[in-house]
């Protein structure tokens, strides 16, 4: 069954920290790129990081030197760690793997609150 499940999100203040996880069941997972996206309560859902097969990475600039996205291939898992959080982070956050003759799978996404 093919399965992307995220886990890591939860309540944090202002400056904090928090890592999310998202593990991989179901495909090639080395092959695919890797990316997170979130989408905030009335507004559309937007890239913030992703990673490529090779490695390579591209951030939104609004998380540019405050969120780091890598994945271990060996546990099939992609992970987004997130510094130095603000309000406006706050976001359900959605674990996307695309293959080009696939396309993209979505996982169920996970809340992510930053709130004092």
């Amino acid at each position: 069954q093919v399965q992307l499940v995220e886990s890591g999100g939860g309540l944090v203040q202002p400056g904090g920290s928090l890592r999310l996880s998202c593990a991989a069941s179901g495909i090639i997972f080395s092959i695919n790129d890797m990316g997170w996206y979130r989408q905030a309560p009335g507004k559309q859902r937007e890239l913030v990081a992703a990673i490529t097969s090779g490695g390579s990475t591209n951030y939104a600039d609004s998380v540019k030197g405050r969120f780091t996205i890598s994945r271990d291939n060996a546990k099939n898992t992609v992970y987004l760690q997130m510094n130095s959080l603000k309000p406006e982070d706050t976001a359900v956050y959605y674990c996307n793997a695309y293959y080009r003759l696939r396309g993209n799978i979505w996982g169920q996404g996970t809340q992510v609150t930053v709130s004092s």
